[in-house]
C-alpha cells in the first residue's frame, strides 16, 4: 500500500512538472499583420497613469483613455485599415500579457533597454524625453539633486526603466516599487516617500496640475537604449514591426508628436480646471460617481458568481476528501493544499496570462474563474469539518432505519453540518467581497480599479479611498446582518 501511495505521489508530481518543461517548437510564419488586419482590430496594452503619454480623462463625460501614445496607436490602426482597442494593464504586466497574446503590442512610455529585447522586439525610437525628480513643493529647497536623497526613500514604478536606473546609480537611496504611478503620488503626497524618479514629460505634467509637487532633472547617465520610447512587440512578429515602423516615419515626417502632446495637455488642463472649481464643494468627489457605481456593479459580479461556483466546487471537493477511494481523496486533497499554498494574485495571473496563452480567456471571465477556484478549496475545508462534526451515531442511525447513504447525507447530515458550519461560510463569503479586488490587477474594472481611475482624474489621493472604503463596509455589512439573520432562524429550527 506504501508503495502504491508513492508511486501516486511520484506520478503526480511528474504531470504537474511536466506542464512547466519547455517545448520546442518550429518557427511559424509570421502572419502578425494578416491576423490583426483579418481581425479588424489592433488591441494595444498600456498602463493608462502616465500623462501625457497615456491617461484616463472625462471625454463628453465618458471615462476615455487619453495622451501622446493612444494618439499615436490611433494613426497606426487607421494606416492599418483597423479599429483600435485599448486594455489598461498594470505596467508590470504588459510583457506578460503581449507574450501570452492578449494584446498586439504594447505602447506605454517603453523603453527599448537590452534586457528587454531579449524577449520582445520593439519598434523605432517614437520620442524621448529626460528622467526627473519630482518632490514635495515643501521640500525643493531641501532636494536639488540625487545627492540630497541619499537615505531616503525614493518611489519608483515596478519593472520600468526608472526602477532599473534608481537601483543602479541610486545606490545609497531606500527605493519602493509600485504598480501605479498614481499610488507612488499618494506615497508622496502623504510622506511616505520623499520623491519620485519618472520620466520628464510626465514629470512635468503632473507638476502643472498639482501646485503642492515640483521636479527638477535627475542628471542620470543613460545608456544607448534608455532613452526613448518604443513600441515593444511579441517576437517573431517583424511584418506588423514594419507596418508600425512605417506609421511612425509619418508620423515624424508630419512633426504630428507636438500636437498629440498639445492635445493632451489640453484634457490635464481641462481636468485640473474642473478639480478648481469643484474644489469648493465639500461633496466634489461624488461627481465621480460613476465610477464608483461600475466598480462596485463588477465587484458585485464577481462575488456573487465566484461563490456560486465556488460553493459548487468545494461541495464537490469536499465529499472527493471524505471518500474511501484514495485516488479521489488524494486529488482533492493535493488542489486544496496547492490552491491554499499560493498566492491568489499568482492565480489570477496563471489563469489569465498562462492558461490564457492557450485559450483566449477574457480579463472578467479570468478573474471569476481564479476567485472560484480559490474560494472553491476553502469552502471544501469548511463543509468538511462540518460533515466531520455530526456524530457517526446519526449517520447510523440513519441507516438502520433503511435509508441510503445518498438520503441520509440529504435529509439528517448535511442539515446538521450547515448549521455548524454556517458562520465560517459567511466569513468566506465576505472575504471573497474583499479578496475580488486582486483582479484589478489584469485590468478588471472592479471598485479598486476604479478608484485608482479616479484617483487619475481628480488628482485626489485620500477622498477616493475614503469612497471605497466606505462601499466596502456597505456591501460587506449588508451581506453579515443577511447571514446573521438566516443563522438566527437556524438556531430556532
Amino acid at each position: 500500500m506504501k508503495k502504491k501511495s508513492l508511486y501516486l505521489i511520484i506520478l503526480s508530481l511528474m504531470t504537474v512538472f511536466g506542464l512547466f518543461v519547455p517545448v520546442e517548437t518550429v518557427s511559424a510564419a509570421d502572419t502578425a499583420l494578416e491576423d490583426i488586419q483579418k481581425k479588424g482590430t489592433l488591441v494595444i496594452g498600456t498602463s493608462a497613469d502616465f500623462p501625457p503619454y497615456e491617461f484616463h480623462a472625462a471625454v463628453d463625460g465618458k471615462d476615455t483613455i487619453v495622451g501622446m501614445d493612444i494618439s499615436i496607436a490611433q494613426k497606426i490602426a487607421a494606416d492599418l485599415g483597423v479599429e483600435l482597442k485599448v486594455d489598461d494593464i498594470g505596467f508590470d504586466s504588459l510583457l506578460p500579457a503581449l507574450e501570452s497574446e492578449k494584446i498586439d503590442m504594447v505602447i506605454s512610455g517603453m523603453s527599448p533597454t537590452n534586457e528587454r529585447k531579449k524577449s520582445v522586439d520593439f519598434s523605432d525610437v517614437y520620442y524621448t524625453g529626460g528622467q526627473n525628480i519630482v518632490v514635495r513643493e515643501t521640500d525643493k529647497d531641501v532636494h536639488t539633486s540625487t545627492s540630497d536623497l541619499k537615505g531616503m526613500k525614493v518611489g519608483v514604478q515596478t519593472a520600468s526603466l526608472q526602477e532599473t536606473i534608481a537601483q543602479e546609480q541610486m545606490l545609497d537611496s531606500e527605493l519602493l516599487s509600485l504598480s501605479k504611478m498614481t499610488d507612488l503620488i499618494l506615497a508622496l503626497k502623504t510622506n511616505k516617500i520623499e520623491a519620485i524618479l519618472m520620466e520628464k514629460p510626465s514629470a512635468e505634467a503632473y507638476i502643472e496640475n498639482d501646485s503642492q509637487l515640483v521636479t527638477f532633472d535627475g542628471e542620470f547617465i543613460l545608456e544607448e537604449g534608455e532613452q526613448g520610447s518604443a513600441i515593444a512587440f511579441k517576437k517573431d512578429t517583424q511584418s506588423l514591426v514594419a507596418a508600425v515602423n512605417t506609421s511612425l516615419t509619418a508620423i515624424d515626417e508630419q512633426k504630428l508628436i507636438a500636437s498629440y502632446l498639445e492635445e493632451a495637455g489640453s484634457h490635464l488642463q481641462a481636468a485640473s480646471q474642473g478639480t478648481d472649481e469643484e474644489s469648493d464643494s465639500s461633496n466634489s468627489i461624488f461627481n465621480y460617481w460613476r465610477y464608483f457605481l461600475n466598480g462596485t456593479g463588477y465587484t458585485i459580479l464577481i462575488s456573487v458568481v465566484s461563490v456560486f461556483f465556488g460553493s459548487i466546487l468545494g461541495v464537490i471537493l469536499s465529499f472527493m476528501r471524505t471518500s474511501k477511494n484514495k485516488i479521489i481523496k488524494f486529488l482533492a486533497t493535493a488542489y486544496v493544499e496547492f490552491v491554499r499554498g499560493t498566492p491568489m494574485m499568482i492565480q489570477v495571473m496563471f489563469i489569465y496570462f498562462a492558461v490564457g496563452y492557450l485559450i483566449n480567456i477574457p480579463a472578467l471571465a479570468s478573474g471569476i474563474i481564479a476567485v472560484s477556484l480559490n474560494s472553491a478549496a476553502y469552502i471544501c475545508e469548511i463543509i468538511r469539518s462540518g460533515l466531520n462534526s455530526v456524530p457517526k451515531g446519526q449517520a447510523e442511525a440513519a441507516r438502520s432505519l433503511g435509508m441510503s447513504q445518498k438520503i441520509s447525507m440529504r435529509q439528517i447530515i448535511f442539515p446538521q453540518a450547515l448549521k455548524n458550519i454556517w458562520p465560517a461560510l459567511g466569513n468566506e463569503f465576505i472575504t471573497v467581497i474583499k479578496e475580488s479586488s486582486i483582479v484589478s490587477i489584469i485590468g478588471v474594472s472592479d471598485l479598486i480599479f476604479q478608484t485608482k481611475v479616479v484617483t487619475s482624474i481628480s488628482y485626489r489621493g485620500i477622498a477616493p479611498l475614503v469612497i471605497t472604503m466606505i462601499i466596502y463596509f456597505i456591501l460587506t455589512f449588508s451581506l453579515t446582518k443577511l447571514l446573521n439573520h438566516y443563522e438566527g432562524k437556524m438556531n430556532h429550527d
